[in-house]
């Protein structure tokens, strides 16, 4: 039986991405800093479920975790990195601690836990890392501008490791979905989101991931996966459009009604 360790999955696209492998058969850890929360899943999802602590900044309690985690499930196949935070409205108006904050949790979170996880993942029979990243790392996002850093560092660190990793067979993928319905979104400050508005769930982002998580490497398996169609169309377009022309939709995304 296969295993899936998810970080922040106490609720939203974590809890969704559980829920999904559980009905699959894998054995799924549901690892979060709200312990409580994360629990509740874990005895909800039943016997192949475990929960447990995880402050993804700290790179003891990533140790620890992964090494109870496949201590239980027997091996570590995949690895969703999926904590993260965000923070909206001018850059100047959000506190510096909070754009560090960000930092910490999106970017060095991901590091912590690949760093973590890679002993673990060279000694599985099958072994994938999937992270978080966000259409927000096409191009930068006013009003999200740390977010969008953090994601754009996601989207390199992915695409490096995707190299670097091939000589262990282990395959570093990213999925980039547009806004999704969860508590993250909940009053955010930003024209983008009321312009694009928030068409996709939760569960469709658990299904991108199971289906990069079945798949087995293959030369045209892509690094990078947008998800739903705004996000594809971005994307796409990002890659076929000269820089000023994406400066200028990203502008008129930003701006506000007069």
């Amino acid at each position: 039986m296969q295993s899936i360790f998810i970080s922040g999955a106490a609720q939203g696209i974590g809890a969704a991405i559980a829920r999904l492998f559980i009905q699959h058969g894998y054995k799924v850890g549901l690892y979060d800093i709200n312990l409580a929360q994360v629990e509740q899943l874990a005895t909800e999802l039943g016997k192949n479920a475990k929960a447990g602590l995880l402050d993804v900044t700290d790179p003891a309690q990533w140790q620890q975790a992964l090494q109870e985690f496949s201590t239980w499930a027997g091996q570590l196949n995949i690895l969703v990195n999926n904590a993260g935070i965000l923070y909206s409205g001018p850059f100047e108006n959000t506190d510096l601690s909070s754009h560090h904050r960000t930092i910490d949790i999106n970017i060095k979170g991901v590091i912590n836990g690949c760093y973590a996880a890679l002993p673990l993942l060279k000694q599985a029979n099958f072994a994938r890392v999937i992270n978080l990243s966000s259409a927000s790392a096409i191009y930068g996002q006013a009003d999200l501008a740390t977010y969008s850093t953090s994601k754009f560092a996601v989207r390199g660190f992915t695409e490096s490791l995707d190299i670097e990793w091939q000589k262990y067979g282990i395959r570093v993928l990213d999925v980039m979905p547009l806004f999704v319905q969860t508590a993250m979104v909940k009053d955010m400050d930003a024209q983008s989101i009321k312009k694009m508005g928030v068409n996709l769930k939760p569960e469709d982002v658990a299904q991108q991931i199971y289906e990069l998580a079945k798949l087995k490497d293959q030369p045209w398996l892509p690094t990078h996966t947008p998800v739903g169609f705004k996000a594809k169309f971005l994307f796409n377009l990002s890659k076929l459009s000269p820089q000023f022309i994406n400066r200028l939709s990203n502008i008129l995304i930003a701006q506000k009604p007069k």
